[in-house]
This record gives C-alpha cells, structure tokens and sequence, in this order.
C-alpha cells in the first residue's frame, strides 16, 4: 500500500552500506517536551492520515514513562507533556513504578502496547488501544525480572507470540531472546528460546547479550527481525543493531542471523549523550520494499535508518553466522 507521506530518504551516492541514516538526525531532540530530560527507545506505528507513537520520556527527575505523540510526516512530532494514563483492561492490577521502552503493533482490531514495567523489578507490561485516546492496561506478561517484550503483528497457529530476553534487576551483563505464546493476552507459556548470544571469536558486538528491537516484518523468506546485541568494552556496554530471519510458521526457528552489525554507534549523537554508544531499534515501518527503523540514539534521542527489505535480507543472508 503506498503511503504518500512514508518518511524516506535515498541512500547518498557515497553510502554502500546497507543501511544508512537520516540526515535529519535526530529527529526527535532530548528536550522535545517541556518536562523532558531525554526521549529514545520509543515506538511508531501508521495512524490515521499520518502516525501515532508511544515514546519513552524520562523527565527532568529521570523519571521513566510512555507518553503519546502524533505525526502528520513520521519526522516532526507532537507529543505530550503527560504520561499515559491507563485503565484497567483484562485486570485491575494495573500497578507501575515505571514504565520504558515500549513497542506498538496492530492485531486483529486493536493496537498493542508492550513496555518495560516496573513491579517489584523489571517485567513486561501489556495495554492496547483503540484510538490513541483511552488506554488500558493488562495482567503483565511474566515474573520479572524480563525486558523488550516484543509482539509478532499476526497471530502464530492461533494464538499471540512474543518474544522477549530474561534479564536481572540491573544492567543484565547476559541475555538471550526467547519466545513466548498466548491465548488471550493474558497467561503466557511454551517458553522457547529463540537465539542466543554469538560466541566472541566470531561475532564480539553481540558476545554479552541481545534482544529484540522491532516489531517482526513478515517476509517472503520469513519473519525479518531487527535486534540489539552488546559487547562489554573497556568504555562499557556498546549496544548495535542486527537483523535475522525466523522461520514464517516456528518463529523459534532462526534460519540467517547477522554476523556483522547492520548499524553501530558512530554519529556524534550516537556515541556521547546520557548512555553513551548506543544504537536501540524499537520500531519499523514499511512501505513496500523500504523500510524505516527507528531508533534510540545514547538514550538520549530518536533517530531514523533507512534501508530496502530485499538488500537486507540478502545481506543476513551472506553475511550469517
């Protein structure tokens, strides 16, 4: 379906890599909002004649929460100065001592809204809505401690999936990616796990720890997933962007992993802001073969990448471990 107002940028004429960066980097600045300190790891899907989005604002307490935004272009935003307040949905334990990170996806007749919620640790949290209005929240997904719950935008032999990486109370120095199924957004079993980290020797950027980024893309060859992998530097944690290929019908199947990094912390915004050297995918929209990744730069802003789907699957595909 052809959008007329996709947010798209050609590849420079000196660009070979396979993908390549907004020069209206970052599109969404640290101090967007009046209450903001930083705005990243947040969430973009088509709305409307334009695009609505959950975003990750941690304000000038560093306090972590979701807001709404809106976009008539999926580049300049309008977005709120008051976190989301839910109702309750499938349960009246809506508690939250933060909420981060968040991924939106359609499903069936409604969208899905998964985060990083606080309850008595880091665990993933579930709402929806209908209308960008009124939001309800749900019965969290798992115990904690767990993080980057991300929903498949189909349903997997009837049921939900999700995946999603089994972490700690702290900055997780492990972390594989598993998959989870449900029957009704509510109780969540058949943990399988999915894709572990690469051995150093082979694949250092994604040695410590990974996890999903994006919604999945359902492709020809499978389900195109775009994730974040770490290695442990003498500067810290170094966090870059991957892509692999699950199976259409077993997405706990990986068929093509990236050996190398699609993108990494390079641009100055990239390397130097409140959590240096960070590139987090957290959505992707599409219009035919393109692609638009949006992601967190240092957890500080959000930028964009841009990038074809056949190219890319070509290149995890010579490019596997």
């Amino acid at each position: 379906m052809a959008i007329n107002n996709f947010p798209w940028e050609n590849r420079p004429d000196n660009c070979k890599d396979v993908m390549w960066r907004s020069s209206q980097n970052p599109i969404i600045g640290r101090y967007a909002t009046a209450i903001s300190n930083s705005i990243f790891n947040s969430a973009v899907v088509p709305f409307g004649d334009g695009y609505a989005g959950v975003f990750r604002c941690d304000d000038k307490a560093v306090r972590m929460n979701i807001f709404v935004g809106f976009s008539h272009d999926g580049i300049n935003w309008e977005i709120s100065d008051t976190p989301i307040k839910f109702e309750p949905g499938n349960t009246d334990m809506i508690h939250s001592d933060y909420k981060y990170d968040p991924r939106v996806t359609w499903i069936d007749d409604r969208y899905w809204i998964t985060w990083c919620n606080g309850y008595n640790g880091p665990t993933i949290g579930i709402g929806y809505t209908f209308d960008f209005k009124t939001f309800y929240q749900c019965e969290n997904a798992f115990l904690p401690f767990n993080r980057n719950g991300v929903l498949f935008p189909k349903k997997i032999d009837g049921r939900f999936a999700m995946l999603s990486r089994p972490s700690d109370n702290g900055h997780t120095p492990f972390g594989d990616i598993f998959i989870s199924y449900s029957p009704d957004m509510k109780y969540w079993g058949e943990h399988r796990c999915v894709m572990k980290v690469a051995p150093f020797e082979e694949s250092a950027w994604q040695c410590l720890k990974i996890g999903a980024g994006s919604i999945p893309i359902l492709t020809d060859e499978g389900w195109l997933m775009f994730y974040h992998g770490v290695i442990a530097t003498c500067n810290g944690y170094r966090y870059s962007m991957g892509a692999a290929i699950l199976d259409r019908d077993d997405p706990s199947k990986v068929l093509w992993r990236t050996r190398d990094y699609i993108l990494a912390p390079a641009a100055p915004y990239e390397l130097a802001g409140d959590v240096p050297n960070v590139v987090f995918p957290c959505a992707a929209i599409t219009e035919g073969n393109r692609v638009a990744v949006y992601y967190g730069a240092a957890d500080t802003t959000v930028c964009m990448a841009f990038g074809y789907i056949d190219e890319i699957i070509q290149f995890i595909k010579t490019h596997s471990l």
